[in-house]
């Protein structure tokens, strides 16, 4: 497996947490600007427009397949941290995927956070 500093940040979230996304990377970004990203779509199209700045490579929209693109990014041992800001509270369409994406990064031991606090402290050790 590649070393974790080869290795890209997945970033993913659910339509109500883009914002704590956005306002999550703008208070890590000398962090992020250091590694390699990939953002499933829309997220990702948020980013970049919001810090232009950062190298993220764009998947398709979650319900479009971009949380299987990462997913295979992960089997591949290309991804060395996942953050998915999960939103509980929302139905979500392709809750399937969501399952299958988190349940890889379990089994490949990618560090994964779902919530802000998680996040502050794996990205602190990345």
């Amino acid at each position: 497996m590649a070393d974790t500093d080869d290795r890209m940040i997945a970033l993913i979230a659910h339509d109500q947490k883009k914002p704590d996304m956005i306002a999550w990377a703008r208070r890590h970004r000398a962090v992020l600007s250091r590694h390699a990203l990939v953002a499933t779509g829309t997220t990702g199209s948020l980013l970049k427009a919001d810090m232009a700045e950062l190298d993220i490579s764009l998947m398709k929209s979650g319900p479009l397949g971009g949380d299987q693109q990462i997913g295979a990014l992960i089997v591949e041992g290309r991804i060395g941290l996942m953050v998915f800001l999960v939103d509980p509270l929302s139905p979500h369409p392709h809750d399937v995927d969501v399952k299958a994406l988190t349940r890889l990064a379990v089994v490949y031991d990618v560090p994964m956070a779902c919530n802000l606090a998680t996040a502050d402290r794996l990205i602190a050790g990345f």
